[in-house]
């Protein structure tokens, strides 16, 4: 369930704050074991993770690629000062963040933000925020809740988005099946469920982009609490086939 009526958040805003008073307006009473999957972008807006174009000064390998992409070559600065490495450059620009995920322009998105001279940037420590978040949710409501932080990605082989989980405290991010057995008795193998991007997935579907709602409620996934951070999901680049 959407957790509406969150004010503008601005950097320095609390956001656990805003969503307990968001929640109370609502009169959603939050229980132990909920789940709240929070849009990246909101985290950014709060720590400050943002940059005004008009303050970035283009490199000539940002230049280069924004002649190739033809995007504005301050943007594409900033998506280079996020990245590691450029993993593509042909048509869209795939990068390789500090934090390790592969993504389109490393995260820099403009989208859900005041003015068109400002871009966002991925929170710097996104399983820091989730932990800070969740500590100070369970302060304020005295409840055992659950965080995640989404953010939309693309896929390999698969057309159009969906949302992933980034950053998360409370929970346990995948679910390993690897030797249980299935209905008919065979021995799972290799299957890993990733259940925190399934989480935040379902909670894309009500969040929207232009609906407002960047805080889900999740109730009722049964769970065992966990410290596992979000970062385990990236797969290593010695299991990955395609780096």
């Amino acid at each position: 369930m959407p957790i509406a009526g969150l004010p503008e958040i601005r950097p320095g805003s609390d956001l656990a704050q805003c969503v307990v008073s968001a929640a109370r307006r609502a009169a959603i009473r939050f229980e132990d074991g909920d789940i709240l999957v929070i849009a990246q972008k909101i985290v950014s807006k709060s720590e400050g993770a943002l940059v005004r174009l008009a303050s970035v000064k283009p490199s000539p390998k940002a230049f280069a690629l924004a002649t190739r992409l033809k995007k504005d070559p301050r943007a594409i600065e900033v998506v280079l000062r996020e990245s590691r490495r450029i993993v593509r450059s042909d048509h869209v620009l795939i990068a390789e963040t500090r934090h390790g995920f592969v993504c389109a322009n490393a995260g820099v998105d403009h989208s859900n933000v005041p003015g068109h001279d400002v871009v966002t940037l991925l929170p710097r420590n996104p399983d820091r925020s989730a932990k800070k978040i969740a500590a100070a949710l369970c302060k304020r409501t005295g409840k055992r809740l659950a965080v995640i932080i989404s953010d939309t990605f693309g896929r390999p082989w698969r057309l159009g988005l969906t949302d992933v989980a980034i950053g998360t405290a409370g929970l346990p991010v995948l679910l390993d099946l690897r030797g249980t057995r299935d209905r008919d008795g065979k021995t799972l193998t290799a299957t890993v469920i990733a259940v925190a991007d399934e989480l935040a997935a379902a909670a894309g579907l009500l969040m929207g982009k232009s609906d407002g709602f960047p805080v889900i409620l999740i109730r009722g996934y049964r769970y065992k609490a966990s410290n596992e951070p979000a970062s385990r999901i990236i797969r290593p680049a010695a299991e990955d086939l395609f780096r």
